[in-house]
């Protein structure tokens, strides 16, 4: 029966289709099943005639004959539904009906049976001490059973039975629907949800477990519904899209109840279960609730399951957000260590890869954030598809993803058609290039952090020796890489505990000897006196990003000491201090530099920066920006380590140079290569640029620079690096 107006207004989450007008249907609901116990058949035979097509509450009445106890038995075992009986006391003895009753009552437990006992004998049996002990309805003797009185016993006890009936099943509806509760509130996943919900709703309606569950979790355009729970007849759609599912009432009243937000009841059941975000669930089963009670149990049941869905939802929201990439919706570090523990559990061998997208950064710069998220999505998905579905895949960073699998899966030679890829970015081809990290899982392998962290380990060193290509980890590998961080870990201590210096080498005028300057150099003595060279802890200082702070220490202490020299009487004299790559790049780094100036109080045009030719080569319209900025605060350029790199004559002539510095593994093969220190020399002329040489160490070195037109130099030949007392003392003796 429909429900009213007002019902559907007082409670929106169940809303019933309407159903067709009345009909007189009778046929269609199954008969009462009355037991007639009696050994005389002749009772059984007017029984039958006189109660011929009759009715009770629209029913028709049908008669199990049983002519003992024991045969009444038999179909009391065997009927669950038997709504009367009618029971002869006396029969294979004089209290076999009454025996009978008590095991309805105690043996059977069919406490809702009504029991009307007949009697040919009034005497035999006091008819007010049998009602009193004996759980009967009615005690009729079978000489005043006129067929009026028979059809009200019936109709009363079948009345009786229907309301015991309906209070039994409300009362088992409303323990499913608690236990369905106390239940599904386990679940942490929205298809351990859906495929228990559907069980408990057939067992709520006492139906067969053939049904499915949709699920709708947002409107967006590229969000399908999909079955996410079937049974029975509908279990190969699991996992289908609801516009894929065969055409049929399924697939219709689905697609109605999520239009209309609302639940049909006709032929079938279909459930709506709203939840915040536009997401829904449809529950749709092969079954009909009868009755009002069972309607009222199922919008009992669609509350507690909305309640116990939104729980699931924000569970999975949160667990997406704590082990899913937002972006992609791969998975993600802490997921990805999850999987590679897995692997080492249950597997016990495999490998794990780490891939870097060589140039991300740059590419995501110079095109945009659109074009970056797009491009990483593609080159998601050219993995998912390269490797399937039995290889783990991450995102572990920004441009740097995992896969976790068995080693004949996850190889040198798959990686490189991913490493090395054409792919469709925005209605553009682009060529990505990768560079691979991998590891072998092993029986003994510890962690999956400690794996990861080896696969990183090969990614460096893949990075600096074999770019775009892969690279498996070794044993030395983790021994430099410990290394490292020893060392790394003593430099912080060092740092903060300043037992870094500088000391500063000077720089003279190869014509007379007389003094222009002094280069900077960053050294660092230990607790017990002993040094750490300069090209072992610089660039862990540079890998680790600890180089800013390094780089701005030397920076100011070259400034102050500068200022102090100025005011021993030497305003001209040139500091030079070097600037690493992760402090150029650094976007602070010009203002660290104006800091330093302004606090030292010198002029900008007596310090000299000096940058190496590799740094000028890349980006270079970063570089320029930022060699600009340095201009405009008066500061000079030099270029280090000249003629070690590749930079073109194009590119320097755009760098605004003031010096280039020609690298000591030219001056040390001065005599056998002097063409090349010739030619750098020509450079700088044809530029306009000053030169000064390092690391001269011998007079026919300083002699062959001098004549080749090279005017400025420094090293041993000279002075080693000095510190500041004895930079004062070098500088008073050579005054």
């Amino acid at each position: 029966m429909p429900l009213s107006d007002s019902q559907v207004a007082d409670d929106d989450l169940l809303e019933f289709a309407a159903e067709s007008p009345d009909t007189d249907d009778s046929s269609a609901l199954p008969p009462w099943l009355v037991l007639m116990v009696d050994d005389d058949q002749d009772v059984h035979d007017t029984t039958l005639m006189s109660m011929r097509g009759m009715e009770i509450e629209g029913r028709s009445l049908q008669f199990l004959q049983a002519f003992s106890s024991a045969q009444a038995r038999e179909y009391l075992a065997n009927n669950a539904n038997i709504a009367a009986v009618l029971l002869d006391v006396v029969m294979e003895s004089e209290d076999a009906g009454l025996r009978l009753v008590k095991a309805i009552r105690n043996e059977f437990a069919l406490e809702s049976v009504q029991i009307i006992l007949r009697t040919g004998q009034p005497g035999f049996a006091p008819e007010i001490e049998t009602i009193q002990k004996y759980e009967i309805n009615d005690y009729q003797n079978k000489t005043e059973l006129s067929l009026v009185r028979l059809y009200t016993s019936l109709t009363g006890a079948i009345r009786t039975y229907q309301h015991l009936r309906a209070m039994e099943e409300t009362r088992r509806g409303l323990e499913v629907v608690v236990h369905s509760s106390a239940e599904l509130s386990k679940s942490r996943n929205l298809r351990s949800f859906a495929q228990g919900l559907l069980s408990q709703l057939c067992a709520l309606m006492n139906t067969r477990a053939d049904g499915l569950v949709c699920a709708r979790l947002s409107h967006a355009a590229n969000t399908q519904t999909r079955v996410v729970a079937a049974t029975g007849v509908y279990a190969t759609l699991l996992d289908t899209p609801l516009g894929q599912l065969p055409p049929g009432e399924p697939r219709k009243v689905i697609q109605k109840s999520l239009e209309l937000e609302a639940n049909l009841v006709g032929a079938t059941t279909t459930l709506y279960l709203p939840a915040p975000g536009d997401q829904a669930v449809v529950v749709h089963v092969d079954a009909c609730p009868a009755g009002a009670i069972d309607q009222q149990l199922i919008q009992a049941f669609c509350s507690s399951m909305t309640v116990g869905l939104e729980n699931v939802l924000l569970h999975e929201r949160m667990y997406s957000l704590a082990y899913q990439d937002q972006l992609l919706g791969v998975a993600n570090r802490n997921r990805f260590l999850e999987l590679l523990q897995d692997q080492i559990d249950q597997v016990g061998n495999g490998t794990v890869a780490v891939i870097d997208l060589d140039d991300f950064a740059g590419d995501n710069a110079m095109f945009g954030h659109e074009f970056g998220d797009a491009l990483l999505k593609t080159f998601a998905q050219r993995l998912a598809d390269t490797f399937g579905p039995q290889v783990g895949l991450a995102r572990l960073s920004s441009d740097t993803f995992a896969l976790v699998g068995s080693e004949q899966q996850i190889t040198p030679e798959v990686l490189a058609l991913c490493s090395s890829a054409v792919l469709q970015v925005l209605n553009q081809t682009v060529t990505v290039s990768a560079t691979c990290g991998l590891v072998r899982i092993q029986n003994g392998s510890r962690s999956g952090a400690e794996l990861l962290k080896q696969a990183y380990v090969a990614l460096k060193l893949a990075k600096t020796q074999h770019r775009g290509d892969s690279m498996y980890y070794s044993e030395a590998m983790g021994t430099d890489a410990t290394e490292r961080s020893t060392l790394l870990r003593r430099l912080r201590e060092a740092f903060e505990s300043d037992r870094l210096f500088v000391v500063y080498q000077p720089q003279v005028l190869l014509r007379d000897g007389s003094t222009i300057g002094a280069e900077a150099l960053l050294r660092w003595r230990t607790e017990d006196g002993k040094y750490v060279p300069p090209d072992q802890f610089i660039p862990v200082a540079e890998q680790s990003g600890l180089m800013i702070s390094i780089g701005e220490f030397v920076l100011r202490s070259a400034c102050h000491q500068l200022r102090s020299l100025n005011d021993l009487g030497y305003p001209d004299f040139r500091m030079s201090v070097n600037v690493s790559q992760v402090q150029f790049r650094d976007p602070a780094f010009v203002a660290t530099v104006t800091r330093a100036l302004a606090d030292a109080g010198i002029s900008p045009r007596n310090l000299e920066l000096e940058i190496t030719e590799s740094m000028a080569a890349e980006e270079l319209d970063f570089v320029l920006n930022v060699l600009s900025e340095l201009k405009q605060l008066g500061v000079t350029i030099a270029i280090d380590d000249f003629g070690t790199g590749y930079s073109s004559l194009s590119i320097l002539g755009q760098l605004q140079l003031d010096r280039l510095k020609i690298d000591k593994s030219f001056v040390d093969d001065l005599c056998e290569s002097a063409g090349v220190a010739k030619s750098i020399i020509d450079i700088a002329r044809s530029l306009k640029l000053e030169l000064i040489a390092e690391g001269v160490e011998t007079q026919q070195q300083a002699n062959e620079l001098l004549s080749m037109g090279c005017a400025e130099a420094q090293g041993y030949l000279f002075s080693r690096p000095l510190a500041v007392a004895d930079l004062l003392s070098w500088l008073q003796s050579r005054t």
